[in-house]
């Protein structure tokens, strides 16, 4: 487990009669934070790790912690609060497992991209991107917040927006044209939606260089932020 790095106290509000959990899962770590904690944990995930995988290191790591209820940011398709689909970059058994039996708290369950943008909204038409092991996206339209599946959409040469500019594309490309199609892509999806903002996230957004106007880089522990706004 690597060591993680202090989180902004803003990140993590002060305790309150509900305390908080919030797993962050993605294609590489998961991380973790809890009300009134100011140092996130976390460890590896990869195509190896199951659900039964995934809680047992939550309760390992979470064990001098307390809280009463959770929240799960996923790398898949969200409905009604359950993965519509397995995830591309972790092992299986993902659909109909109980979180709630497995963790014994109530869960709240959203698409990861969507935790991120949650956490970085302050108002009007924002379009959140999240760079990491795939591509992330969610659209908010005056605090009403929709998950989007951008990253799956036809590109060009019979690839993918995510073939680009998530981690396959900048292993692939190398940095310039990587950086080259994120700008392709947000300005594309910039006309296509009509947003007033656009927030660059995810574990690569910090391969970009000063972003492009009407976007801005956000800071990851935000999706923290996003997992405690989603209880109210």
């Amino acid at each position: 487990m690597s060591t993680p790095p202090t989180v902004d106290p803003t990140s993590a509000p002060a305790p309150t009669s509900r305390t908080i959990l919030v797993i962050d899962v993605g294609g590489t770590h998961v991380k973790l934070l809890a009300t009134g904690q100011h140092t996130r944990r976390e460890f590896d995930s990869g195509p190896d790790m199951t659900p039964d995988v995934m809680v047992a290191q939550v309760k390992t790591l979470t064990s001098d912690w307390q809280y009463d209820v959770v929240t799960i940011g996923f790398p898949a398709p969200i409905r009604d609060g359950k993965l519509a689909a397995e995830p591309h970059n972790l092992g299986s058994g993902w659909i109909g497992f109980d979180f709630e039996k497995a963790l014994g708290r109530p869960v709240r369950i959203l698409n990861d991209a969507a935790m991120q943008a949650l956490g970085d909204y302050h108002g009007g038409r924002m379009l959140f991107f999240g760079f990491g092991t795939g591509l992330g996206s969610a659209l908010i339209v005056d605090n009403v917040l929709v998950p989007l599946e951008l990253g799956r959409l036809p590109y060009r040469k019979g690839r993918t927006c995510e073939d680009y500019v998530g981690l396959r594309g900048l292993e692939r490309m190398g940095k310039k044209k990587w950086r080259k199609h994120v700008g392709k892509v947000t300005a594309l999806f910039k006309a296509a939606f009509e947003v007033d903002d656009i927030v660059l996230g995810g574990g690569n957004a910090k391969q970009l260089k000063a972003p492009a106007q009407g976007t801005r880089l956000a800071a990851n522990d935000n999706a923290f932020l996003g997992g405690f706004k989603y209880w109210g």
